[in-house]
């Protein structure tokens, strides 16, 4: 295998066809067919199904997807190494957050990097905890925040804060609004709009219930936290989130936040890197601005954050 078969079948796999990936990679179709089909000869495997409507990878291919996007990486993060020593951090990086932080933190977060950064890039993926974390330590993420995370040797965690988790309703006209605590034991009286498993709020609440010997009471499972105040506005249900979640929704609709204890319900995020993956300039220097920006732009909500010195 060369380098440039791995690049070739990446594009095709990822692309689900040969002409799209020859267009991308400016090159003949005929000549990208014959690489990929020398690297299926040299493996001795079929990697791709091809029909009518275009190619998909076999399970064979799968694997060799998956270790070749690492591939790919770890060879631009050597060429960033080499390139960082004439100056300014260049290259990409790439960064995995969890969706409830994405969506407050995408747009500062960009405009902050390529003020710090003018020469680097920046790709943000988002999902769940579980997955951004396969995502590491697979390769296709280099940096990422994660909600509670399980220690392992594999990883190297650095944990950002500790955020309260909040029952989430909506606001009636014509009542008072409480904003007392909320006992864990009496969680079950709420109906919840909650993520579904294995989000880390949802299994905060389902594991905190489990000890009290209860069951939360799920009305719907919504993953999105904008469809979730949505249904919690239109009356459906309560969600749990912290706080600051729903800060910037609250210009525009109102809710009532209320912290759920006995026992305390937080949620920690931290900063996760591969623990035997060597980290480029460009990748420490992204830590050292998510370490300072993070927490202050939760805090603000997501907006308005003052910029670093």
């Amino acid at each position: 295998m060369d380098l440039k078969q791995i690049e070739y079948f990446v594009h095709v796999a990822e692309l689900g066809s040969f002409t799209k990936a020859a267009s991308l990679l400016s090159i003949a179709q005929p000549a990208l067919s014959r690489q990929v089909r020398s690297l299926e000869v040299e493996l001795e495997q079929t990697l791709l199904y091809r029909n009518g409507r275009g190619v998909s990878p076999t399970e064979a291919g799968k694997r060799l997807l998956a270790h070749g996007r690492g591939i790919l990486q770890q060879v631009e993060r050597a060429r960033q190494e080499v390139e960082d020593v004439r100056g300014a951090p260049v290259g990409r990086v790439v960064l995995g957050l969890p969706p409830t932080v994405g969506k407050m933190l995408a747009v500062t977060l960009v405009a902050e990097f390529q003020a710090r950064f003018p020469r680097a890039k920046l790709g943000i993926v988002e999902g769940l905890t579980t997955y951004v974390t396969e995502w590491l330590l697979m390769g296709r993420v280099d940096v990422a925040l994660l909600h509670n995370p399980i220690a392992s040797p594999a990883l190297t965690l650095s944990p950002l804060m500790e955020e309260q988790l909040c029952l989430i309703g909506p606001a009636t006209r014509g009542k008072t609004r409480s904003h007392a605590p909320v006992r864990m034991r009496d969680m079950p009286s709420y109906p919840l709009i909650i993520p579904s498993r294995p989000h880390a709020f949802r299994m905060q609440v389902d594991t905190q219930l489990a000890n009290l010997g209860l069951k939360a009471n799920v009305a719907l499972e919504i993953d999105g936290v904008p469809a979730m105040l949505d249904l919690v506005h239109q009356g459906y249900g309560h969600a749990v989130l912290p706080a600051n979640r729903v800060r910037v929704d609250n210009q525009r609709r109102a809710f009532v936040t209320r912290p759920i204890v006995e026992p305390r319900l937080a949620s920690t995020l931290a900063l996760a890197i591969p623990a035997q993956r060597p980290t480029t300039p460009l990748t420490r220097q992204t830590l050292e601005l998510l370490a300072s920006f993070v927490p202050r732009a939760l805090r603000a909500g997501g907006q308005g954050v003052p910029r670093a010195p």
